[in-house]
């Protein structure tokens, strides 16, 4: 198993930046990619970004591209999600994802718990 705590969520006015981190700890060494999801009230859940276990592909929904930028920290087992320019539509509440196999699967294999973001306008 592969356990995943989100920090960093909060208010900001547009315009604004957020840092969302996510730490790993478990089975880690199964881990192929992590990434981030999102769901705001009465939506579906949506892909945001995902970045290789490696750091070295990376990969982004077109309404979050140039603006949101998916890091990783090999040797801390952490990823972050660095949010620049946020608007409102970006209210929702962020989820880590850890996938065995791939980033560009729809359903991650483990899930952390989510943080809220809010983007006032």
């Amino acid at each position: 198993q592969v356990q995943l705590v989100e920090s960093g969520g909060g208010l900001v006015q547009a315009g604004g930046s957020l840092r969302l981190s996510c730490a790993a700890s478990g089975r880690t060494f199964s881990i192929a990619a992590v990434g981030w999801f999102r769901q705001a009230p009465g939506k579906e859940r949506e892909f945001v970004a995902a970045i290789n276990w490696s750091g070295s592909s990376t990969y982004y929904a077109d309404s979050v591209k140039g603006r949101f930028t998916i890091s990783r920290d090999n040797g801390k087992n952490t990823n972050s999600l660095q949010m620049n320019n946020l608007k409102p539509e970006d209210t929702a509440v962020y989820y880590c994802a850890a996938d065995r196999q791939s980033p560009l699967k729809r359903l991650y294999d483990f899930w952390g718990q989510g943080t809220q973001v809010t983007v006032s306008s």
